[in-house]
């Protein structure tokens, strides 16, 4: 074995351990590792160990953050040289003081009931794929007829050409997700926004869709500054949270933005915080569906299909942020908490 500077003893272990260097590559591994994955342990050295998971990547994105030195567990860790049979394991990844990886694999049974929570993500990204190749043709057809009633509105009245034209971004906006669904592309870079400017076209879109019967209610805090983020995506997850209220049933809906004081919405987002509430009247979160509501492919309709609030708890992490809910029976609210620049941040960012 290459001489990694790493202790002598994990040799003399059963559990199977490998280490890499601070590049990432594989600097060395015990025997027991070697015999459980069926390899010489020549054949890993100066391998990336993230070329070893077979299935998924939860191992390529922990080592890609290296925060803090505590261990991350992964729960269902497919391993493997490439064209081999995979291996699975529950791993532990910690960070080494010299800036290498310590990873452990305690081998489980490959024929387990796999986590819901690790096989849940994939079969949601395979349903959004599937379901953007079978609405590409419709959005072309409507694209043609927003455009041909653009040319027809002509000097008609303001309101319907504002209809006209919210209708043809929509198409747009519609479109560019299908895009990033079918080839997809890194995050695109945050850009100074005003929240209640998409608020405002959440609310726009909503009574267009659910008509004068429902009540849309505005409660805002104009104190509120504008930070980073994406606002197409952050419209995307709000418009979601609004028609989850509104297939609940719900007759009133308020939205309401405050500032929070004090409130460390992760562990390196400054104590200064958005918190973005939409409330309803509607029949409320089934106690069944309760723990698993933000998990894909989980509705409490028999039509729906499960992916919107997935999508907007995918968008909350985006923007560093957390998704919860309460509900009860007359009265549901999600929250939506995102990190605000501290003083000073904000006029960097605008600066920028």
């Amino acid at each position: 074995m290459r001489d990694s500077g790493f202790p002598p003893t994990p040799d003399m272990m059963a559990t199977p351990l490998v280490w890499a260097a601070p590049d990432g590559r594989i600097a060395g591994a015990n025997p027991a590792f070697c015999r459980w994955l069926g390899v010489s342990v020549r054949r890993l050295l100066g391998q990336p160990l993230a070329s070893l998971e077979s299935q998924g990547e939860d191992l390529a994105e922990r080592l890609g953050q290296r925060e803090g030195t505590d261990a991350a567990r992964l729960p269902r860790l497919a391993l493997a040289l490439p064209g081999e049979r995979a291996r699975f394991a529950e791993g532990w990844l910690t960070p080494l003081d010299a800036g290498g990886w310590l990873l452990e694999a305690h081998p489980v049974d490959e024929f387990a009931a796999p986590d819901p929570a690790q096989v849940l993500p994939g079969a949601f990204a395979a349903a959004l794929k599937g379901l953007a190749h079978e609405l590409r043709n419709p959005l072309a057809g409507l694209k043609g007829a927003a455009q041909l009633l653009a040319r027809r509105a002509g000097n008609r009245d303001a309101a319907e050409s504002e209809l006209i034209e919210l209708i043809g971004a929509e198409i747009e906006r519609l479109n560019t997700l299908l895009e990033q669904l079918l080839s997809p592309a890194p995050q695109r870079p945050h850009a100074p926004l005003n929240i209640h400017a998409a608020l405002e076209r959440v609310l726009r879109l909503a009574e267009n869709e659910a008509g004068w019967a429902l009540q849309l209610q505005r409660d805002y805090d104009p104190s509120i500054p504008e930070f980073s983020g994406d606002a197409d995506r952050l419209t995307q997850a709000l418009l979601n949270l609004v028609r989850n209220a509104i297939q609940a049933g719900a007759t009133r809906i308020v939205l309401r933005t405050r500032v929070e004081h004090g409130v460390r919405v992760t562990e390196h987002a400054p104590p200064l915080a958005l918190r973005l509430e939409v409330a309803d009247d509607g029949r409320g979160v089934p106690d069944d569906l309760a723990e698993h509501l933000f998990l894909p492919l989980v509705s409490g309709r028999a039509e729906g299909t499960g992916l919107g609030l997935a999508l907007a708890q995918q968008v909350a992490r985006e923007h560093r942020g957390t998704l919860s809910f309460r509900s009860r029976p007359g009265h549901t609210v999600f929250t939506l908490l995102l990190p605000l620049p501290a003083a000073g941040e904000d006029k960097e960012m605008a600066d920028a």
